[in-house]
C-alpha cells in the first residue's frame, strides 16, 4: 500500500474479525477522501515495461509514468514521489506525474538552500552572454555570472562547461517570476576563509606543511596551502644568494615548507625553505677569522663593490676601494665578473648584522711598500708620458704607479707657460727621481736635475763688474732682456742703457731689436731666484776707465805721448 504526505498506517495481511474489517474499510475511505488532485504522494513501483512504469498510490487504480521520466530504470518495490494530477480520467484511471513531483521537490530544496544559505549542486550546461546556464536539481536551470564562477579570472569560458560545482542561490524571482541566479565565487571564498581560520587556530609557527608553488613575484613565490596562500620570500628560500625566485622553485612544484610567521589579523603566512637547516652565521666564528685568506664566488656587482659568497648563506662585500693597490677602479666590472671564483681576505665582520668585509688587493703584495727600494732618490729612468696637466705631466713608472713631473722641474732656464711644456702622451723621456713617498703614494720626478744648474755655474764664473756679451731676447717698456751662453737671461733696465740723464726711455729702447748683440756689465746675480741684472751704461763707464788706465800705464812704461785725441780715436775705432 502506498503513502501520502500524511503518514498512513500499514495493515498487515492477517485474518481480521468483522469489526476490524469494517474499521479498516472506514480508515481506507478516509484516506481516499484526503487525496486531492495536485497533491504530492509517494507511490510504489508495481510493474516496469519497455515504455512505462506502474506505481501504486493507494487509490482505485495504478498510475502510469513514461519510463523516459526516469534517469535510471526503477525496480519493483522502489518508491517514487509523484503528483496526483487526476483521481480518474475518462477511462477511470488515476493520472500521476513524476516530472512535476521532481520539479516540486527541487524547488522545495532550492528554496531551503536559499533560505538557509546552503550550497546546492549545479552542472554547467553551456556558456551564455555574461556567464553560464547551469542545471540544478529537478532539471531546474539558473544563471551563473562569469564574474561569480571562480575566485580568479576565467580566461577560457569553455573550460568549465560540463563540470559540476556547489553554488549558493543568490536570487529566486524577478518581477514575481522564477529567475534563478547562483554564485560559486562566494562559496569558494567562504570555504577558503573557513580553511584559513582553521589553519590559524590549529597550526603553530614552526610547523612543517606541504604546499604547491602557485605564482611568482619579484620578491618571492606564493604557495597554495589548500585554497589559501602563504608567501615564500626570496630571502627565505635559501641561506645563500637567490637572484630570481623562479630559478629556485618551479610553478606547480610540490614542496614542504616551514611556517616562520603567522599574522591572523593581516591574514598573512610566511613560509621558509632555508629554516630546515641551521643559519650558517651561527658557526661563522668556528670557521673564519680576520685576515684569513679564503675563496669565494662573485654573486652580485654594484657601483660600490662586489658581493662574494664564501659559502651558502654567507656573502661578504668587497668594496671597490679594496680591489687594487695601484689601480683606480671606476667600476667593479673592470676587475671581476659575476660567477668568478676569487681569492680574498676577511677584513672584518658583524655577526648580528650578517656582514663580512672582504678585500681583493690584500691577497697581493702592495707595490708601494718597497717603492723607495725600487725607485730611490737620484735614480735615472726612461719612461713614457701617460697624462698631461696644466702644471705638469704624469710619467708611468710601472703598471699602476705614476710619477709626477712638475713644470718647475722641467728646465733650469726656460719659463714654461703651456701645459705639457712641449711633451706628448706616449713620448719617452729621461727623468730622475726627486722624492719617493710610499705613504702618500707620491713619486716626484725631474728633468732639469739631469744636468747641472747653469745659474750656479754662471754665479761661480761671473762676479759683479764682469763684462758679458749677450743677445737681445725680448724688449719691454722698462728695459731689455738679454740671453748669454748657458741660457742665462737677465735684465738691462732702461736706466742702465745710457748714461745720458736727459735721454728719452722710449727713444732709447727703439735702438734695440731682438737678436742684437749687446755688451754689458754684470751688476747683480741671484741664482736662487733665477735673476741677473746687467748695465750697458756701466759697461761704457768701465770701458772708459780701462782706456784711461791703459793710457796712464803706457805713459809710465815707455815715456811716449798718448794724447786725448788718441784715446777718443781708439774708443771710436
Amino acid at each position: 500500500m502506498g503513502q501520502t504526505e500524511v503518514e498512513m498506517e500499514v495493515v498487515e495481511d492477517n485474518p481480521l474479525d468483522e469489526n476490524s474489517q469494517k474499521q479498516m474499510q472506514e480508515e481506507y475511505l478516509k484516506v481516499l477522501e484526503r487525496l486531492e488532485e495536485g497533491q504530492l504522494v509517494t507511490g510504489t513501483v508495481m510493474q516496469v515495461t519497455a515504455d512505462q512504469v506502474f506505481v501504486d498510490v493507494s487509490y482505485k487504480s495504478e498510475g502510469k509514468i513514461p519510463i523516459a521520466e526516469f534517469e535510471e530504470i526503477p525496480k519493483i518495490g522502489d518508491t517514487v514521489p509523484v503528483i496526483l494530477e487526476k483521481k480518474e480520467n475518462k477511462y477511470g484511471e488515476v493520472v500521476v506525474s513524476k516530472q512535476k513531483a521532481d520539479s516540486k521537490l527541487a524547488w522545495k530544496e532550492i528554496k531551503q538552500a536559499f533560505g538557509e544559505h546552503l550550497p546546492i549542486s549545479a552542472v554547467v550546461e553551456k556558456a551564455v552572454k555574461g556567464g553560464y546556464d547551469v542545471r540544478l536539481v529537478g532539471d531546474v536551470h539558473a544563471f551563473l555570472p562569469i564574474s561569480q564562477a571562480d575566485v580568479k579570472r576565467i580566461d577560457k569560458p569553455e573550460s568549465i562547461i560540463g563540470k559540476t560545482f556547489d553554488v549558493y542561490i543568490e536570487r529566486l524571482y524577478s518581477n514575481s517570476k522564477p529567475n534563478l541566479v547562483v554564485n560559486r565565487r562566494k562559496l569558494l571564498e567562504e570555504t577558503v576563509e573557513n580553511k584559513r581560520a582553521e589553519f590559524f587556530a590549529t597550526v603553530p609557527v614552526g610547523s612543517e606543511i606541504d604546499g604547491v608553488v602557485k605564482s611568482f613575484t619579484a620578491f618571492g613565490a606564493f604557495v597554495d596551502l589548500g585554497g589559501f596562500d602563504g608567501l615564500l620570500h626570496i630571502h627565505d628560500m635559501s641561506w645563500g644568494h637567490v637572484l630570481r625566485p623562479r630559478d629556485f622553485v618551479k610553478r606547480g612544484q610540490k614542496i614542504k615548507v616551514k611556517i616562520i610567521r603567522i599574522d591572523p589579523e593581516e591574514k598573512r603566512i610566511n613560509l621558509s625553505l632555508k629554516h630546515f637547516t641551521d643559519d650558517p652565521w651561527v658557526h661563522f666564528e668556528d670557521k673564519y677569522h680576520v685576515n684569513d685568506v679564503i675563496k669565494g664566488r662573485v654573486t652580485k656587482l654594484t657601483d660600490f663593490g662586489a658581493f662574494i659568497e664564501i659559502e651558502e648563506g654567507i656573502e661578504g662585500l668587497a668594496h671597490i676601494s679594496e680591489f687594487s693597490w695601484i689601480k683606480k677602479v671606476q667600476k667593479p666590472e673592470e676587475i671581476v665578473s659575476i660567477g668568478d671564483e676569487v681569492e680574498c681576505m676577511i677584513l672584518g665582520y658583524d655577526l648580528q648584522a650578517g656582514r663580512v668585509s672582504l678585500g681583493l688587493k690584500q691577497v697581493k703584495t702592495n707595490p708601494w711598500d718597497d717603492l723607495a727600494d725600487r725607485y730611490p732618490v737620484g735614480v735615472r729612468l726612461t719612461r713614457k708620458v701617460v697624462k698631461i696637466t696644466n702644471v705638469g705631466a704624469f710619467v708611468e713608472l710601472e703598471e699602476g704607479i705614476d710619477g709626477f713631473l712638475h713644470m718647475d722641474d722641467f728646465s733650469w732656464t726656460k719659463k714654461v707657460k703651456t701645459p705639457g711644456f712641449g711633451l706628448k702622451v706616449g713620448q719617452d723621456i729621461d727623468v730622475i727621481v726627486l722624492a719617493s713617498d710610499a705613504k702618500d703614494k707620491n713619486v716626484r720626478l725631474g728633468v732639469k736635475q739631469l744636468t747641472d744648474d747653469p745659474w750656479l755655474s754662471f754665479a761661480s764664473t761671473y762676479k759683479p763688474g764682469d763684462v758679458v756679451e749677450g743677445e737681445v731676447s725680448s724688449i719691454t717698456d722698462f728695459g731689455i732682456f738679454i740671453k748669454i751662453p748657458g741660457d742665462i737671461e737677465g735684465l738691462i733696465h732702461v736706466s742702465n742703457l745710457t748714461d745720458k740723464k736727459e735721454a728719452n726711455a722710449e727713444e732709447t729702447l727703439k735702438k734695440y731689436k731682438p737678436g742684437d748683440k749687446v755688451r754689458a756689465v754684470l751688476i747683480d746675480v741671484q741664482p736662487e731666484r733665477r735673476k741677473a741684472a746687467f748695465s750697458v751704461r756701466d759697461y761704457k763707464k768701465k770701458t772708459q776707465r780701462d782706456e784711461i788706465s791703459r793710457y796712464m800705464a803706457a805713459e809710465d812704461h815707455d815715456g811716449s805721448k798718448f794724447t786725448l785725441g788718441d784715446m777718443i780715436n781708439s774708443r771710436n775705432s
